[in-house]
């Protein structure tokens, strides 16, 4: 689990998607474990790593603070509330959607060669903030109810709506998935979902993970941030796909 936490840390400081490793091995490990519980302790050993990368990004990438303060703030009430939806309405017509979407998104990526190459950020002041927060929220909710993808689809956002390059909008994806990530763990916590001992060694392990992911990402830059963008989103159409379609 150590291992698997570490490499999840090391995908998820890039372009997220870490779950897609660490989660699938908590169920392996913990077959008759309840799904919560498990779900519960990825976040505990998630967020850490998460939130190194943020403060790594921080400190060589320039962040509008002044619009992804407001943004993490909507993320985190948004995933609140989304935990609280999927009490009351079942996510499973997403499942079916969701390889659908991530399919268009890793498309349409692969057809703009010079999508996220450069940062050109369109927006300023109100409007950056506004549109900021809409993504937020928005994503927020997503992560709150459902999960797959959510670091995938930040990234995308800022790129494609924010004009952001790949760095900037990976930095970015960090902070608002750690306010959502911190949202969801409150609730696991709440409930008793968490098994704190296994957490705490899957976190170092994820820290470590993240921080040699940050370095790469930030030695080698945009260029290097999109192709393991493009590796992940198709991971995540492969494993979402066969999850909606394939699993009995």
């Amino acid at each position: 689990m150590t291992l698997a936490s570490l490499l999840a840390g090391f995908i998820d400081s890039i372009v997220g998607g870490g779950g897609l490793i660490l989660i699938p091995a908590l169920f392996a490990a913990f077959p008759q474990a309840h799904p919560a519980t498990l779900f519960g302790t990825n976040k505990a050993a998630a967020i850490w790593g998460t939130g190194i990368a943020t403060v790594q990004y921080s400190r060589r990438v320039r962040l509008p603070w002044h619009a992804l303060g407001p943004a993490a703030l909507a993320g985190f009430c948004a995933a609140l509330l989304g935990a609280w939806l999927v009490t009351q309405v079942s996510p499973t017509f997403l499942r079916k959607l969701l390889p659908a979407i991530l399919l268009l998104v890793l498309l349409y990526t692969l057809a703009r060669k010079d999508l996220g190459h450069h940062h050109a950020p369109r927006f300023k002041g109100l409007q950056e903030t506004l549109l900021a927060v809409a993504i937020g929220a928005a994503i927020g909710l997503y992560d709150g109810f459902f999960g797959p993808g959510t670091g995938s689809f930040f990234v995308f956002c800022m790129v494609r709506i924010l004009g952001y390059d790949f760095l900037h909008a990976s930095a970015a994806a960090k902070l608002l998935n750690t306010a959502t990530n911190l949202a969801a763990l409150a609730i696991f916590a709440f409930k008793g979902h968490i098994w704190w001992h296994f957490a705490l060694a899957m976190g170092l392990a994820n820290i470590a993970g993240s921080l040699c992911g940050t370095h790469l990402a930030l030695k080698h830059g945009t260029a290097f941030v999109r192709v393991v963008f493009i590796g992940v989103v198709a991971a995540l159409i492969l494993k979402t796909g066969y999850d909606a379609f394939l699993r009995s």
